[in-house]
């Protein structure tokens, strides 16, 4: 079986690479294992070394590398090199901080001495999108390693140049052989890896149905698992809030990746009384967006990554119009070689929509006009999905008051929803469960063990 690269601005097919039969797939999981054996017995200062090794490489390169981006998957390149920039930063923050967050904690008991200390698991299977192929992998793997487990990845089928080149970064910064692996298999032989008893864990960022099909295999073989899934994040605009403000973030927002991005906005909730100065705002600064070839230094907005996501993309936009939307820009694929997509605002956009209901992966924004802060929570809650939400309102005060309704794993107050190394990354409801990032993501595949001694 051939995995294919293709080039989203163009449409060409750039590479193909030939899915590893089993017999390799699992001497690689077998290498894994040797290599945890080994590491697991490195000190945190001996990890940190290799890490900032790897932080070094990834800034070293950072230009080759969001060149790959832009050819595999359709990133602006300013982006892509934006995307290993931050993924040196989370290397070199779990150099610094790991050893404090797993460190023994003691813990007064009748015994002579009690405590907890944080084991590593074992080799951990990352399942892994196209969407940030550099930066969601480093995301788990930094944490991951420096806890003392292993790493294999099983990224997206159209982004094997990528998964590769991430393998190299570990590999030139001196980490041992086999403790980081990529893996060229199907989306087919991932419950069998699941399965192997090289691996104590698995980690999956991506769809519900993808995610949900995991958590079952992982369940069925008692291994632990975090999830990471969709979104429909909604963005509340309160009446008191600085419209042009919030009309620029949204559009930058919304069409981050080309609006391929799980946390980016999704739902623009407005007030009735702030909605017409906001609309003409958020219509001028999508319309102004350059869109173009992701190689190109001025493109802000790419190409969809596949032909087939474009597709799905204009069927959403088409039923959410047949059920009452109205197109205020955009709303159909570009006249062009390759994947393109417009910035499009949708309005009059009502619960029982598609652009409402589902998960919207392109810089598709779905506007619904609220009479107050009231519907406005009550609407962003009315979803399946929980990952992340944002309040813009001049009142802090009561903009913090608002989060806290919010269901969901993060709410910003008057910015954009990002990951950040320091803060835990995560959803709630259909957007998953656990957590990635912090000193709650690196505790996620450790072994949490009390030990007793009299």
């Amino acid at each position: 079986m051939a995995m294919v690269s293709v080039n989203p601005a163009t449409g060409e097919t750039i590479k193909s690479y030939h899915a590893w039969p089993w017999e390799r797939t699992a001497q690689a999981l077998e290498e894994a294992e040797a290599a945890f054996r080994a590491w697991r017995e490195t000190t945190f200062a001996q990890r940190a070394e290799r890490m900032r090794g790897a932080a070094a490489v990834l800034r070293r390169r950072a230009g080759e590398f969001a060149r790959i981006m832009a050819l595999e998957m359709g990133k602006p390149v300013t982006q892509g090199r934006a995307e290993a920039e931050k993924c040196a930063w989370v290397c070199e923050y779990y150099a610094e901080h790991a050893e404090g967050f797993l460190e023994d904690e003691q813990v007064p008991t009748g015994a002579g001495r009690s405590y907890v200390r944080y084991a590593p698991l074992g080799p951990v299977l990352a399942v892994m999108p196209w969407n940030f192929p550099f930066w969601q992998v480093f995301r788990f793997a930094a944490p991951a390693v420096m806890a003392g487990n292993a790493a294999l990845l099983k990224h997206a089928s159209n982004v094997c140049g990528c998964a590769l080149a991430v393998e190299e970064v570990f590999r030139r910064a001196g980490f041992p052989p086999g403790l980081f692996r990529t893996i060229l298999i199907p989306a087919s032989e991932v419950a069998r890896v699941i399965e192997h008893p090289a691996v104590r864990a698995v980690t999956l960022t991506g769809s519900a149905a993808a995610g949900a099909k995991v958590a079952a295999k992982a369940g069925e073989v008692l291994k632990k698992s975090v999830l990471e899934l969709g979104g429909s994040d909604p963005f509340i605009v309160l009446a008191d809030a600085d419209v042009e403000e919030a009309a620029a973030a949204a559009a930058r927002s919304r069409t981050i990746n080309s609006g391929q991005s799980c946390i980016a906005a999704k739902r623009f909730l407005v007030e009735d009384r702030a909605a017409g100065p906001f609309l003409e705002a958020f219509q001028r600064n999508m319309e102004s967006l350059v869109v173009g070839d992701p190689l190109d230094e001025r493109t802000e907005v790419g190409p969809q990554a596949r032909r087939d996501l474009l597709e799905e993309l204009q069927a959403q936009v088409e039923r959410s119009v047949e059920q009452g939307a109205r197109i205020l820009t955009g709303g159909r694929p570009m006249d062009r070689p390759g994947f393109f997509y417009p910035p499009t605002i949708l309005t009059d956009v009502r619960p029982g929509m598609a652009a409402f209901d589902e998960e919207v992966f392109g810089p598709v924004a779905a506007v619904t006009v609220v009479r107050d802060h009231e519907e406005a929570l009550e609407l962003a809650n009315r979803t399946c999905y929980g990952l992340g939400a944002s309040i813009w309102t001049r009142d802090r005060h009561f903009g913090e008051q608002a989060a806290r309704t919010i269901q969901a794993g993060a709410v910003f107050v008057n910015g954009i929803v990002a990951s950040d190394p320091r803060l835990p990354f995560g959803g709630v409801k259909a957007s998953g469960y656990g957590r990635e990032l912090s000193r709650h993501g690196i505790r996620e595949f450790v072994n949490v063990q009390t030990v007793w001694v009299k």
